[in-house]
């Protein structure tokens, strides 16, 4: 059915408008409302509304100051090696990618021009003309060549490798133009370019103190573990961003992070605790911006350690998870209940037919005796690192108590959990962050060499059907080896995944422009670049 101007609605608008502030140009914009039903005759009309919209919202000025939820002296400037959502935030203040998602994780155009292939196997980009660095050099086919080829040496060390293995051959055809070839084809490159690791850094850098991008923002001063401060980049390519400044630190505790936002130190409390909301509502001043997008916490079970290497303890822990108490005490009910694969309802590819297991503390019970554990404490680490990973904790403690299960719940610091006892101990939690497709999932988390496998799970077969999926052209058969994947990950790995969490951010009624994304929170956290501060 085609849309007409009176019946595209104010979300659809919305997403006219995050795709602008992201820098669309008008032919991504047509091609976004045509694929969305929208009439030619009408795309005039919306894209002029959005433009009025846009014009008479935004504000310049202002120093906007944020603060997310974790850090360490490991923080870092080098898209190749981020890891946090810190590093991500700094990342896309400073930088930019060749592609990125709007609203409907639709890749659009950011400092490439176009993105094709005849064959899903030989790429051809092309850069836009007259972008250049913070330190003045303009953009060219070197600076992606070297962008792309720098996750290729592990002397870098970078953590989307294992994706970025697949990009065999990289040649600068001339000074715009860029072609990678695939080992095999991959349809979903355009996606894979949008996520945050993949920012283009100039030809030959090896220091990233500085942060020298094409980004929003030119980098003041960084201090890992610490803070950083960006200045607006006055030869923004985009012509942004709006805000003077961008001041972006960590405050781990969640009550201190509101508390903060409250006192007008800062404008966006970012990830807030569920358990934390109740302090923003109904203070004026104040609001709750939530988007539901594939983040959540997981509980990790080592299938290489005991006593994960016995399945029917796996299979018993599955069980004793109550998953509709954890959606309703421990995420206060901002989230959907989980089916222990990652791939989220948001997501095209999400196998609906897979449902969640029962709770049922009976066979869990059966399980954990016939797995010979029944009795013996077993340690359980937990922090308030993983967003509500000590609730859930105490969530599934007291209900494997009631059949005489012991799980020690270990709770240790927010501090250096993510470098000491995140896939290192043989139960414990993570959080991850939302990923744009089921390959990227799949490639880092659960292929039996991804860099991030949180239980250690190996499978030949899972493994082959993943390359095979990633080239395949015809959406439907691929869709359903997707959701097969998904049911050997439910049934086989040692994850579960309780929820989907929705992502609350706390912000300050001054703080505007604020719009959901794909990629998660503060705009897939991209947001400095495009939020303004009211007068």
């Amino acid at each position: 059915m085609t849309k007409t101007p009176e019946s595209w609605t104010r979300t659809d608008d919305s997403m006219v408008e995050g795709a602008i502030r992201r820098g669309a140009t008008r032919r991504d914009l047509m091609k976004m409302l045509l694929a969305g039903g929208v009439s030619l005759a009408a795309a005039d009309l919306v894209l002029g509304r959005a433009g009025m919209a846009l014009a008479a919202t935004p504000v310049k000025g202002g120093a906007l100051k944020a603060a997310g939820w974790s850090s360490s002296t490991a923080d870092t400037l080098d898209p190749a090696k981020a890891s946090l959502s810190t590093d991500y935030v700094r990342c896309c203040a400073f930088y930019n990618r060749l592609t990125t998602l709007d609203q409907t994780g639709i890749p659009q155009m950011e400092l490439a021009e176009s993105v094709e292939s005849g064959d899903a196997k030989t790429w051809t980009v092309k850069l836009r003309k007259g972008v250049t660095f913070h330190d003045g050099k303009s953009l060219t086919a070197d600076d992606v060549v070297y962008s792309l080829k720098r996750h290729l040496d592990p002397a870098v060390g970078s953590k989307v490798a294992k994706i970025a293995a697949q990009m065999t051959e990289f040649k600068a055809v001339d000074k715009t133009t860029v072609e990678i070839t695939l080992a095999s084809p991959n349809a979903d490159l355009p996606t894979i370019l949008a996520t945050h690791h993949f920012m283009i850094v100039a030809d030959g850098t090896t220091d990233f103190s500085k942060g020298n991008g094409t980004g929003a923002f030119t980098c003041k001063s960084f201090e890992p573990g610490v803070r950083s401060i960006g200045l607006r980049n006055q030869n923004y390519w985009k012509g942004g961003p709006n805000v003077d400044s961008f001041e972006f630190f960590a405050i781990s505790d969640d009550n201190a992070r509101v508390n903060a936002l409250l006192s007008g130190d800062i404008h966006l409390a970012a990830s807030i605790n569920p358990r934390s909301t109740r302090l923003v509502d109904g203070q004026k001043g104040f609001a709750l911006s939530k988007t539901t997008s594939g983040n959540y916490t997981d509980l990790n079970i080592r299938l290489d350690m005991e006593p994960g290497s016995r399945k029917d303890f796996v299979d018993g822990m599955k069980y004793i998870v109550n998953r509709e108490q954890i959606v309703k005490s421990a995420l206060r009910g901002f989230g959907e209940v989980g089916n222990d694969q990652p791939v989220s309802p948001v997501n095209a590819y999400h196998n609906a037919a897979l449902k969640p297991k029962a709770y049922d503390p009976e066979k869990a019970k059966a399980l954990f005796k016939k797995a010979g554990v029944l009795g013996q404490s077993i340690p359980v680490i937990t922090s308030d690192a993983a967003s509500s990973a000590i609730d859930m904790a105490m969530v599934i403690q007291a209900s494997a108590a009631e059949i005489g299960m012991k799980l020690d719940v270990q709770r240790v610091p927010s501090d250096g959990y993510w470098s000491n006892y995140w896939l290192k101990s043989p139960i414990h939690f993570g959080n991850i962050n939302p990923r744009p497709t089921p390959d990227i999932l799949f490639s880092l988390l659960y292929a039996s060499e991804a860099p991030w496998n949180e239980s250690k799970y190996k499978s030949e077969k899972f493994d082959k059907m993943m390359i095979e999926a990633r080239g395949m052209l015809d959406q439907a058969k691929r869709k359903e080896i997707y959701n097969d994947m998904q049911v050997m990950i439910a049934e086989e790995a040692g994850t579960i995944i309780p929820a989907y969490i929705s992502n609350v951010d706390a912000i300050s009624d001054k703080l505007k422009g604020l719009a959901p994304s794909p990629l998660g929170g503060m705009m897939g956290y991209a947001f400095a670049e495009y939020v303004w501060l009211a007068a």
